[in-house]
């Protein structure tokens, strides 16, 4: 009998692992914040996932953090911001070696939830997949990616990708996790926040092709500082391709901030910018970014940490 996947985060990047998961035969089980989201699920029936226009609904169990059922194997895919206490929250419930995939944007947040829980190993996640929700507990697969999957501290591959496989999820298991984590990041720290300060999609950055280049080198003298030269190298071309490849989308900071959502600030320009004065780097293009995103979003009357 396989281990049960309990994926706690009914976001995209949740919902899209849940069903394809369940649709491979796999025993899932959904993680919801309370009662009344739990009734709401169940009343819905599942999860429907919709891939190249055909909707098909999975009737995975839900269950609330409270429920008493060990976790031997989660799947964290909430927000940077909400990972901390989210696995709190369900911590009694974690058997001794229990194993949690962390699926959230930036840096930052891993640490924290590893700190949490000691007893377990903690194997960072960075995605490329495209999904979007178009109605509650619904999720459309919207650009096929990749998912590089690791754990810094010990490098030997979990039996379990074997049913990432067979559930259609496109995968590698990286030894150099860091690594790509950080060139995550450096992306996203190049785009996301261009995006909101410019009220633009993703394309709408071909505009402002100085700005991202400095950006790009401030971003690259920060990776070599970090000790993450393989990381750095290439962004400018890469976050290039990425704009020109992702024209048509809106970024992730932008829809949170066009649908009054708290954004992921604090684990991506924050940590940056951290990183930077713990190394005396002065990346003055970098901080004013920041600023300048600190209150864009105090205007909107939205978190800016």
């Amino acid at each position: 009998m396989s281990t049960t996947w309990h994926v706690l985060g009914a976001g995209s990047l949740g919902t899209l692992w849940a069903t394809r998961l369940a649709r491979a035969g796999l025993p899932v089980r959904l993680i919801l914040r309370d009662p009344a989201r739990l009734r709401a699920y169940q009343a819905a029936g599942g999860l429907t996932l919709v891939e190249q226009g055909q909707s098909s609904l999975l009737a995975i169990p839900g269950e609330t953090s409270t429920s008493s059922a060990p976790i031997q194997r989660l799947l964290l895919a909430c927000k940077a911001y909400d990972a901390e206490a989210a696995v709190a929250s369900i911590a009694p419930r974690l058997e001794p070696g229990a194993e949690l995939i962390l699926l959230q944007n930036g840096l930052g947040s891993q640490d924290a939830v590893a700190a949490r829980v000691p007893q377990a190993r903690c194997i960072a996640a960075s995605s490329t997949e495209g999904a979007f929700r178009d109605g509650d507990w619904r999720v459309v697969f919207a650009g096929h990616g990749y998912t590089w999957l690791g754990d810094s501290g010990h490098p030997t591959p979990p039996i379990w990708l074997d049913e990432l496989a067979a559930s259609g999820i496109p995968h590698e298991w990286s030894t150099q996790i860091l690594t790509r984590l950080w060139r995550k990041l450096a992306l996203n720290c190049a785009i996301n926040p261009l995006t909101v300060l410019h009220d633009c999609r993703n394309g709408g950055l071909q505009q402002h092709h100085c700005e991202v280049a400095t950006l790009c080198a401030e971003l690259s003298e920060l990776l070599q500082c970090c000790g993450q030269p393989a990381a750095a190298e290439n962004l400018q071309q890469e976050v290039e391709r990425v704009i020109l490849a992702t024209a048509a989308n809106y970024s992730s900071m932008h829809q949170d901030v066009s649908n009054g959502r708290r954004t992921e600030i604090s684990y991506l320009l924050g940590y940056a910018c951290e990183a930077a004065a713990r190394h005396r780097l002065q990346l003055p293009h970098l901080q004013q970014l920041q600023q300048r995103l600190v209150n864009q979003l105090q205007q909107r009357g939205l978190p800016s940490a």
